[in-house]
């Protein structure tokens, strides 16, 4: 849960002598063969600021690579988790340069950050006034108020909004259990730009959003969805996979498109698309932009002759039907001491195949279990990288 700062702890962090007993604590190593020692000299140093200051340097240990240029920032460990990525936050604030942007759940100013001198004006609000006074530290520049997401408090503004993901402590995937609610949220700013930061994992078929879904992906990992209403979307635009990366480069796929593939045997490789293009139905889209096609209709592994570039592919050596004895067979026969196992379709769990296979081999190996119409398909492959 991590240490519940107050106001107070805020001031004090903010202090000159806040600032010089961060910079002190700082150099202490904290790690698990320390951390009772070192808590021990800090209490003896610095009595009850203790907590808030041992928090706040670990905090900013862990969000050195999430949010570049935050070692001087203020956080609570839920903000921090939930914060977005600096990558992604920079390339959402790029859809909206030249607004005035006002960011509803501002939380420790992470978005607030990224859209600084690229908006034309930031505004940042907030329900919890403990965050709120750590933004007006992290981010100066934005003008900031308390205030309820669900109460309208400026106009003419590009309305941002990242409900929180967590209820009981737990991720949701109910619109109506995020804080504030997503329907409610909807309807608040209805008729508004409005751009909602969601987890990936909603329904957004029945979502009921006539605007744009944008899922993001970050160094392979799926990050997050945005909801852009109809006013910030593209024209013709309702599915969109973002594909970023933390040294700056990225790519994009929409589902205005062509989605046309061939039905046909495999090819010579298969591919994984990203996870953005798989969660956001692209899976076609991304097909036809590079000349692939499905292994099968229901299923998001694709084939080819080539390889995107910048994409890990498996190169197939050979497809048998699959079953544990012949997969098991197979790779024994192709001197196979080690094996990647991907499953998709299939009621398989790599974690308990392998150890059964007993592999004892030389070779390392890429296995591909996948169902192809009715019966599943074992292919044996190397991967490009």
């Amino acid at each position: 849960m991590g240490y519940d700062f107050t106001l107070g702890d805020v001031d004090y962090l903010g202090s000159d002598s806040g600032v010089a007993a961060l910079a002190e604590v700082d150099q202490l190593e904290l790690s698990t063969r320390t951390r009772l020692a070192d808590i021990g000299r800090t209490r003896t140093r610095f009595g009850d600021h203790m907590p808030a200051l041992v928090d706040t340097v670990l905090l900013r240990r862990k969000a050195v690579t999430k949010l570049p240029g935050s070692d001087q920032w203020l956080f609570t460990d839920d903000a921090m988790q939930q914060a977005t990525p600096g990558v992604v936050a920079a390339h959402r604030a790029q859809r909206l340069i030249g607004r005035d942007v006002h960011d509803v759940t501002c939380s420790i100013g992470a978005e607030l950050h990224a859209l600084t001198g690229v908006a034309h004006r930031v505004i940042g609000s907030d329900i919890d006034s403990v965050r709120l006074a750590m933004a007006q530290r992290n981010v100066p520049s934005a003008a900031l108020l308390r205030a309820d997401a669900l109460r309208p408090t400026t106009r003419d503004t590009v309305v941002l909004a990242d409900p929180a993901r967590r209820s009981g402590g737990r991720r949701t995937h109910d619109p109506a259990a995020l804080m504030p609610p997503l329907p409610d949220l909807i309807e608040a700013y209805s008729g508004r730009d409005l751009a909602v930061k969601c987890a990936p994992g909603l329904d957004f078929d029945n979502l009921g959003w006539d605007g744009e879904v944008e899922v993001v992906s970050l160094d392979g990992g799926v990050k997050e969805a945005c909801l852009w209403s109809t006013g910030l979307a593209e024209s013709g635009v309702t599915r969109r996979a973002s594909v970023l990366r933390s040294d700056g480069s990225g790519w994009a796929i929409t589902d205005a498109e062509d989605d046309v593939i061939p039905e046909q045997a495999p090819g010579e490789w298969i591919i994984d698309p990203d996870g953005a293009v798989v969660r956001a139905g692209l899976v076609r889209h991304y097909a036809a932009r590079h000349g692939l096609w499905q292994l099968d209709p229901r299923i998001a592994y694709l084939t080819g002759d080539s390889v995107p570039e910048g994409v890990r592919g498996f190169r197939i050596l050979e497809q048998i039907k699959y079953s544990e004895k012949l997969l098991k067979q197979t790779l024994s026969k192709r001197d196979c001491g080690v094996a990647e196992i991907l499953v998709r379709g299939v009621d398989v769990d790599p974690a308990v195949l392998r150890p059964r296979l007993k592999l004892k081999g030389s070779l390392a190996l890429s296995v591909v279990i996948v169902r192809i119409g009715r019966s599943a398909s074992a292919f044996i492959c190397e991967a490009s990288r």
